[in-house]
This record gives C-alpha cells, sequence and structure tokens, in this order.
C-alpha cells in the first residue's frame, strides 16, 4: 500500500472561522487579492474564512485585545512577504494600525506603544519573502 502524503505550512495557532472585514490606512495603487486576503484601494481588507494566522508574537500574552489587531497585522505582512504591498512604503502604517486597533479594542495605552515599537524593531524580517513559511510534508520519505 503506497504512503499517503500530506503538505502543509506549520507556524500557525488561529484559524478565522468566517469571513472577516475592516478598513485600515493602507491605499495600495491597485486592489490586491490572494487565496485569503483582499485589500482593495480604499483600504477596505478582508479575511477570508480559514485564515491562518500565529496570533500575538514575541514574550506577549494573547489576549483579546490583541486578537483582532494581531490578525490583520499578519495579513498585511504577509502581502509584504508576497511582495504584493510595498514594505518599504507600508509597514509603519501597518505598524500603526496595528496599535489602533489594539487601543480600539480597550489595550492599556502603555502597552500598545509597547507592541508598535516591538513591531518595528524587530518586525522588518518578517516582512520578506525571506520569511515566507515553507511547505512541509509527512510523513518521513514523502517528496515535497
Amino acid at each position: 500500500m503506497p504512503v499517503r502524503c500530506i503538505r502543509y505550512r506549520s507556524g500557525y495557532k488561529y484559524q478565522l472561522r468566517g469571513e472577516y472585514v475592516d478598513w485600515v490606512a493602507i491605499r495600495p495603487e491597485r486592489a490586491i487579492e490572494t487565496e485569503y486576503v483582499c485589500l482593495e484601494e480604499d483600504g477596505r481588507v478582508t479575511l477570508k474564512g480559514g485564515y491562518a494566522w500565529d496570533g500575538p508574537s514575541g514574550p506577549s500574552i494573547d489576549t483579546q485585545t490583541f486578537m483582532r489587531g494581531s490578525l490583520v497585522h499578519d495579513a498585511l505582512y504577509q502581502l509584504m512577504r508576497l511582495g504584493e504591498l510595498d514594505a518599504e512604503r507600508w509597514r509603519d502604517t501597518t505598524d500603526r494600525e496595528l496599535q489602533r486597533m489594539c487601543r480600539d479594542d480597550g489595550m492599556f495605552w502603555l502597552r500598545s506603544v509597547w507592541v508598535y515599537f516591538a513591531v518595528r524593531w524587530f518586525g522588518e524580517p518578517f516582512a520578506s519573502p525571506a520569511a515566507s513559511k515553507q511547505v512541509e510534508t509527512a510523513p518521513r520519505g514523502c517528496e515535497p
């Protein structure tokens, strides 16, 4: 009997159970559409059900005040990694949007400042195509 192989990407903790729509201060020159993330010229961002993300990163606690911001922030950074959104132009705005969403959701002001500076200081590599999650296979012996 042949081995049945699976292909997957690891490193995700959460999965969106339905579509999520919001507006951000990012205005791309053209609409961007991927399998799970759409960003319109007017800043409307749509995340489709099934989108997976890793939640708040680093030495942080996954609280309700951080979840929505981390979802949108991760999706926008993913667009940067894919080369669909110019990281040099939009990364700071994306980081500010994370801070704004966290504050809107009730995060204490000082923590939101820490969140902003943490992604400013340490986030750049995660907006790079080199940070894309690779497809893995299982079980042992399966070809990629």
